[in-house]
């Protein structure tokens, strides 16, 4: 989720979700339906579920022609983690990075990540924030390590877009970026436990309140004539 928030052609990437068969092999092909299906398992018995066997059943295919697309469960597990940082990709930055710098900006990234949680991208939930809770204590583990890079990432993101809003004049010169991306995180996380778990009818409502909060206390104070 490393991108450019000024210049949204620089490294753009095409994410797994998307169709990409043209030009693939047949092991690419058959490599990115592994993915797929084990993402969509992922909601059901997490990412400690999942394993050559169980997979190699659900896609119809030989233990050992699965494992010459993946050679550990591991590697399976971040397979899969990568897919879901193309899809958000995919949904969720480039749509952002499209739309005009500063508060524009962060006002589209607020809206598709909602989108996102939601699951209108053909997932319930963000399977990132299932695996940041799977492997919260797992420490040194290669799946922890990159959920939490990839989370970096993201909030590197958000304070960027957040500096060019400054730096655009739609914020107040002393707004720290680093807290804004904090708060940010925080409404679409507690809209994630809102929405999906508790099924709370109004948690858009609330997300969008406490959105606009953040932004109302962030923008320059109007000049006094």
């Amino acid at each position: 989720m490393r991108e450019s928030v000024d210049n949204p052609s620089e490294r753009e990437q095409q994410p797994a979700g998307g169709d990409m068969s043209k030009g693939q092999s047949k092991g690419e092909q058959t490599r990115r339906a592994i993915v797929s299906r084990a993402l969509s398992l992922v909601s059901e018995i997490g990412y400690e579920g999942l394993s050559i066997g169980v997979l190699a059943e659900e896609v119809k295919l030989s233990k050992s022609g699965l494992f010459a697309h993946f050679k550990s469960k591991e590697a399976l597990q971040l397979g899969v983690i990568q897919e879901v940082i193309n899809r958000i990709t995919l949904a969720v930055v480039q749509p952002a990075l499209a739309a005009p710098r500063g508060e524009p900006r962060l006002r589209v990234l607020f809206e598709k990540e909602l989108e996102w949680i939601r699951g209108e991208g053909g997932l319930r939930g963000c399977p990132l924030q299932k695996a940041s809770l799977e492997y919260h204590n797992r420490l040194g583990h290669p799946v922890r390590e990159r959920v939490v890079h990839a989370f970096q990432d993201w909030r590197e993101l958000v304070a960027r877009c957040a500096k060019t809003a400054i730096d655009e004049g739609h914020f107040r010169g002393d707004l720290d970026p680093e807290q804004f991306a904090y708060e940010f995180d925080g409404i679409t996380m507690m809209y994630q436990q809102r929405q999906g778990l508790v099924r709370d009818r109004d948690a858009a409502h609330h997300a969008q309140a406490a959105f606009e909060s953040l932004l109302n206390r962030s923008r320059r104070s109007p000049r006094v004539r």
